[in-house]
């Protein structure tokens, strides 16, 4: 049997610095610790905006296991770098998105409706 293909994870675009170091330490004499970007966002969305793991898993349109995972993962990961003076690269995934624009009231009927006669209306 296949596995089943992985699902999209919508995230906030990262246009941030994509090294952390501890200072003093060249980066050669450094090992370096890989964090997803939706491990990042599910950081972001837990800890920075105070979201439960049940509405970070709608924004980011996947389950909230997978959140809970992602959570565990990137902590530990930080945790580590912290601990073992390690270099942390943020690197994306082939699975990351942009989030979803936000939907209005009328959003869904509107989308139902676009391909009808190729017409928006």
């Amino acid at each position: 049997m296949t596995p089943q293909p992985r699902r999209f994870r919508f995230c906030q675009p990262y246009d941030g610095v994509s090294f952390y170091k501890p200072a003093g330490i060249p980066m050669s004499g450094l090992e370096i610790t890989d964090l997803g970007e939706d491990e990042l966002e599910a950081m972001r969305l837990c800890d920075l905006e105070d979201l439960d793991q049940e509405e970070a898993a709608k924004r980011m349109s996947i389950s909230r296991g997978t959140v809970q995972r992602l959570l565990y993962s990137g902590r530990k990961k930080i945790i580590d770098a912290f601990v073992t003076t390690k270099a942390i690269k943020v690197s994306g995934g082939k699975h990351i998105l942009p989030l979803p624009p936000v939907q209005g009231p009328r959003w869904g009927q509107r989308m139902r409706n676009r391909n009808r006669f190729g017409r928006g209306r």
